[in-house]
């Protein structure tokens, strides 16, 4: 075949094809396959976390002064480097002010998670401490009554960098009563609302200290392997969609051709 034929009966090929069914098709596979990647790098994620923090469970907590070191930025631009690492807390709870985390499940039964910002005596600074899982209402109107917990405290926990979820809608908080019921935990808002500028990260309590609430949660909601699995799901359907769609073009073609013929005889 000389290499004008061949050119020709490539142009013809091309111009057999039906571009907006090839860029849709290639468009759904690339979403796809890129969802599958994104779920193989979570489930990386989550295991170097699980890695680190097992990493961490013989190391003695240090207190704020020392945690706040370890970073050579500003305390507000701190990173994910002192994400879970144990911090010992020294101070006073303010039981003016609390916050009830809306939406918070355990084992079947809807409740809140009870924050308190704690006033550290030894760094001089402020921040906000997960004291656990509280039961709420079915009236949500009515809101659950909240300990005091009075008195120097000497409390150890795990530091958490919060990451901010999907909200419909921004809150709007107010001090008109208290609790204060959030739907996130936005530490730069309640740091407005309460004019006191608190550490950007939040204190969760060792599931030993007798202070607080049902001390139940997990640093890794989502495990790995749920990652992974969802991984293979993504990658299976762009496998699948890809083929659907080359069997329903070839199918389309034969009956073009078909068609064609039937029309010249």
């Amino acid at each position: 075949m000389n290499k004008l034929s061949s050119e020709h009966l490539t142009l013809t090929i091309l111009k057999s094809w039906h571009w907006p069914w090839v860029i849709f098709t290639l468009l759904v596979f690339s979403i796809l396959i890129k969802l599958g990647f994104w779920q193989a790098s979570r489930a990386s994620e989550k295991q170097q976390r699980l890695d680190h923090i097992q990493t961490l469970v013989s190391t003695k907590a240090i207190d704020l002064t020392a945690l706040l070191s370890l970073n050579t930025d500003k305390a507000a631009a701190l990173t994910q480097e002192i994400n879970d690492l144990p911090v010992a807390l020294t101070g006073e709870f303010n039981n003016q002010q609390k916050f009830l985390l809306d939406n918070q499940t355990n084992k079947g039964r809807l409740g809140y998670r009870v924050l308190q910002i704690f006033n550290d005596t030894q760094s001089n600074k402020s921040v906000l401490v997960n004291l656990g899982w509280l039961q709420g209402s079915i009236t949500r109107s009515e809101l659950p009554d909240l300990k005091d917990f009075t008195g120097k405290q000497k409390l150890q926990g795990n530091v958490r960098i919060i990451e901010k979820g999907i909200v419909l809608g921004e809150q709007q908080l107010s001090m008109d009563s208290w609790p204060v019921r959030i739907q996130q935990i936005d530490i730069e808002q309640i740091s407005q609302l309460i004019n006191k500028q608190l550490l950007p990260f939040v204190v969760f309590l060792d599931k030993k200290e007798k202070v607080g609430y049902e001390k139940n949660w997990q640093p890794v909601v989502m495990k790995p392997e749920k990652h992974q699995g969802y991984s293979f799901q993504w990658f299976s359907l762009a496998v699948a969609w890809l083929s659907l769609m080359i069997w329903a073009g070839y199918k389309n073609r034969v009956k073009e051709v078909s068609a064609q013929e039937k029309t010249e005889n």
